[in-house]
């Protein structure tokens, strides 16, 4: 089984645990992470929805981040990405969130910001964790890795929430 798959199977296996659902906020990977979330046979148990914000603009609408933030510290910025999974976690009836946003390249980049960096959110409830990577390869491959990235913190968040549920 494919390890994206795997990881998406093992984040349903604890969201059932706990009957609770996920949803995510997107740019960079364009639907990448619900698509491997939906591979799941039954997740419609525990997926709740999936915003594609591509555009700055759909960030906003559909999920508040404040338009101000983006001439101040960009879309690709710890900021957005938190007002981007607070918001899906708000405008959802789910517990747990993940937000995406990203330079998979090949161009786009700036010294600051070179391609393949992309900003990680993951929410529960108004509790957010951010994180900062740096991907290497081409396109497909910075989006692939921040798919497994994004699936991989959303199970230590779950598995966290188990663990103190006892």
């Amino acid at each position: 089984m494919d390890p994206i798959t795997q990881l998406s199977q093992s984040l349903g296996e604890g969201l059932k645990r706990l009957n609770q659902q996920v949803t995510t906020a997107e740019s960079c990977t364009g639907g990448g992470i619900g698509e491997a979330i939906t591979r799941i046979a039954g997740s419609s148990a525990w997926f709740e929805a999936g915003y594609i914000t591509y555009s700055n603009k759909q960030k906003t609408a559909q999920l508040g981040v404040p338009p101000a933030l983006f001439p101040q510290v960009g879309a690709v910025s710890r900021e957005v990405v938190e007002a981007m999974a607070l918001g899906a976690v708000e405008r959802s009836d789910a517990h747990f969130s993940v937000a995406v946003s990203g330079i998979a390249g090949p161009d786009g980049g700036t010294p600051g910001k070179p391609v393949g960096t992309v900003w990680l959110a993951w929410a529960q409830g108004r509790q957010v964790v951010c994180e900062r990577q740096q991907f290497a390869g081409d396109r497909d491959e910075v989006r692939r890795q921040t798919v497994k990235a994004a699936l991989e913190g959303l199970i230590r968040l779950v598995a966290a929430e188990i663990s103190s549920r006892g």
